[in-house]
């Protein structure tokens, strides 16, 4: 594992752990020799997890379409931004440069990043691990909500368990170091279709 993604809110959200949450992600990246890949902003989540990634000598890349980078939200002090045309073009480049994948508090932007990449886990694409870092409890009831899923027949409790879970993002890292994918069982029966 060399790059981790961190997928979260251009926004601080209302809780001041949240950022105190994203300078200990970016800090802790850095400081264990992974490189740093996010969304390129400089604002929000975003922002403070690349200058804190930065400031412990990290390496940082961002990935930005170039219509947000023309709203001057680009950070202008990362190793490497790189522009693209689209948001879908954003994500498949974020996938291609990155190991591992986090997914801090942030809004419906991250939670469509983080399950598209579990997604591709799940299917076979990649055999990267994905995780959310539950801080103060936010990801509790999206949590509760997949174990519905599970419990309904629409989720294979081995595809759920794809996705990890930490407190905090020295423990969501451990996992990923010891993460073994399943292989891919199949999941829909020829009598079901």
């Amino acid at each position: 594992m060399k790059s981790i993604c961190v997928f979260c809110g251009s926004s601080f959200g209302t809780r001041e752990a949240y950022a105190e949450a994203a300078t200990t992600t970016g800090r802790v990246i850095a400081e264990n020799g992974y490189r740093l890949v996010y969304g390129g902003a400089k604002v929000g989540l975003m922002g403070t997890v690349a200058d804190a990634a930065l400031a412990a000598g990290g390496e940082v890349v961002g990935v930005l379409p170039r219509s947000l980078q023309d709203k001057e939200i680009g950070h202008e002090g990362l190793n490497e931004l790189h522009l693209v045309g689209s948001m879908h073009e954003r994500k498949a480049l974020m996938a291609d440069l990155s190991d591992a994948f986090i997914a801090l508090p942030g809004g419906v932007g991250t939670l469509e990043e983080i399950f598209e990449i579990w997604t591709w886990g799940q299917l076979g694409y990649h055999q990267k691990p994905c995780g959310f870092l539950n801080i103060e409890g936010y990801y509790d009831h999206l949590l509760a909500f997949l174990d519905h899923q599970t419990a309904e027949g629409f989720t294979k409790k081995v595809m759920q368990d794809m996705a990890q879970l930490g407190q905090t993002p020295e423990e969501l890292i451990g996992k990923f170091r010891n993460y073994t994918p399943p292989s891919t069982p199949k999941w829909i029966k020829k009598d079901e279709t």
